[in-house]
């Protein structure tokens, strides 16, 4: 990593001795307070850490950290070494490995490749669309390189049409242990389309179901024959999924449909599904093309039509904005690739994620299995989250995080609030996460984490539960408002940078938190666990 990519935050100053071990019990009694207000008046204005906690009535583990970014000093932390779930938080960590595996301007490049030369407009091997790890590539940008193709002449081909997909290992889905039916757990290969989702939308005809399986995009939406859908006359489960060699073969129950509808569902064979969008869309332009099949290699040949992908970083915003885990996983998965050349396995990635952190960021014991934070057993520590991200302060990631604003007593965003915070949210069902940057009023940069986990909570949700399990809604309000209160106390107590006084220079004797005896939740405007 570049020089100017990290930077020190430790100083071997008195006030860095404020790190000791025993500060990282709970939060301490000795704050750095703004100097020159009325003390007694600002101490009833904050409420301290065990208010903010006892208030929301959350259950379960809850660790905070929170460090000055310029000094290094640690502020507050409780729990700060516990390994929780980190959710879609991690996606923060994720956009900086690769910003520096592979630099903000990287394009990804998808082909169209011909071997054995062209005659008279025809492919005299074969045509393969190659995958170069685009996680953004959809339908309409296929139908661009299909109206290339035939711009350039070529009207059929005479061996085979194949899809290449290698360039990543190919993963059924990110998490097995999610619903078979959630959109936010496709399939993730070196080839990616409409972000691994078929469109599925039924009308209620007569007395039955007009149903369309799409790869729908702004211009293009053709239908698609690598995942079927029936309905069939039953009370529940409402879908059912059965894993065909060729496709994915779906039911849903017919009570479930009402008058007509929409979903996503995942995908979990992206060459294939990618193979026959192209098709279709090819032979609506004229071009003869068969069936795709699977290359087992990359041939040499070539190169006929390219698409480019934006550059990373835009891509990297887009993802920290919406929590796309799709990106997130074939982002890392190219980090990954730029390191090792050959990526076995998507755990494989993580694992040489979390060392990058141990080498680049200082973290000490990063433990995720993937790079989207969907999977449960992915493990983060707030004292390695919130001094990763201290380090990198000023290197680019803030400006790509979405702004998180606090809210009032009516729960209106307070956009105008002298407290700005960016950062990167997470939410698994009876998991909540929020990482980030905080500037006080008077221009003091904080980088924190918090994460809430309710794990016993958690181990009581069914496989057919995830998607809205009972109490999950209710618990991710009281982490969400466990999030605001510790924001407001570190916007207020924590303003204005001030050296601390002698005595100060030990660590200071932990305050007693009371610990909740559960963990954390989802987002309530959206399904439980985050995409």
């Amino acid at each position: 990593m570049s020089q100017s990519f990290t930077r020190r935050i430790f100083l071997g100053t008195a006030a860095a001795a404020m790190v000791a071990a025993s500060a990282w019990a709970e939060s301490p009694t000795t704050s750095l307070r703004p100097m020159g207000r009325d003390d007694d008046l600002y101490k009833q204005a904050i409420p301290n850490v065990s208010e903010i906690i006892a208030d929301s009535g959350i259950s379960g583990t809850v660790a905070f950290a929170v460090v000055d970014v310029e000094s290094g000093v640690w502020l507050e932390a409780s729990n700060a070494t516990d390994g929780i779930p980190p959710a879609s938080s991690i996606k923060a960590i994720t956009a900086l490995y690769a910003l520096d595996q592979l630099g903000p301007d990287h394009v990804f490049e998808t082909r169209l490749l011909a071997t054995g030369g062209v005659v008279n407009g025809e492919v005299q091997g074969d045509l393969i669309l190659v995958g170069g790890g685009d996680p953004t590539l959809d339908s309409d940008d296929l139908g661009q390189m299909a109206e290339e193709l035939k711009e350039a002449g070529i009207i059929g081909v005479k061996g085979t049409f194949k899809v290449y997909e290698g360039a990543f290992p190919a993963t059924f889905a990110i998490d097995p242990e999610q619903p078979d039916h959630v959109g936010y757990n496709p399939g993730v290969s070196g080839i990616a389309l409409n972000y691994n989702r078929v469109h599925f939308e039924w009308k209620r005809s007569g007395g039955g179901y007009d149903v369309t399986m799409e790869g729908r995009a702004g211009r293009y939406a053709p239908a698609v024959r690598a995942a079927t859908m029936e309905v069939v006359d039953r009370s529940g489960p409402v879908y059912t999924y059965e894993n065909k060699p060729d496709r994915d073969v779906w039911t849903v129950a017919k009570s479930a449909l009402g008058s007509g509808g929409a979903r996503w569902l995942p995908i979990r064979r992206p060459g294939v599904y990618a193979g026959d969008i192209f098709a279709t869309i090819a032979r609506s332009h004229g071009i003869k093309l068969g069936d795709a099949e699977l290359a087992e290699a990359l041939p040499e040949g070539e190169t006929l039509v390219t698409h480019r992908s934006a550059e990373l970083r835009p891509i990297l915003k887009d993802m920290l904005e919406y929590s796309t885990n799709l990106t997130a996983e074939m982002v890392g998965l190219a980090a990954s690739a730029k390191r090792l050349g050959t990526v076995p396995s998507l755990r494989a990635s993580a694992a040489e994620m979390n060392k990058w952190a141990v080498e680049e960021l200082g973290m000490e014991n990063p433990a995720m299995i993937d790079h989207s934070g969907l999977g449960d057993d992915s493990k983060m520590t707030v004292h390695d989250m919130a001094g990763g991200l201290a380090r990198i302060h000023g290197t680019g990631l803030r400006p790509i995080l979405k702004p998180v604003y606090l809210r009032d007593d009516r729960g209106r965003p307070e956009r105008n609030n002298p407290i700005k915070i960016d950062a990167k949210t997470g939410t698994l069902n009876f998991v909540s996460a929020l990482a980030g940057f905080l500037t006080t009023p008077e221009d003091r940069v904080l980088a924190f984490a918090i994460l809430t986990a309710n794990t016993d909570e958690r181990a009581k949700i069914t496989r057919a539960e995830r998607e809205r399990p009972p109490g999950a809604r209710t618990w991710n309000g009281r982490a969400k408002r466990v999030q605001r209160g510790l924001l407001e106390r570190w916007g207020l107590l924590y303003n204005v940078a001030v050296k601390p006084e002698p005595e100060a220079t030990a660590a200071p004797e932990p305050q007693t938190t009371p610990e909740a005896d559960a963990e954390g939740g989802a987002e309530p405007e959206a399904v439980l666990e985050e995409s």
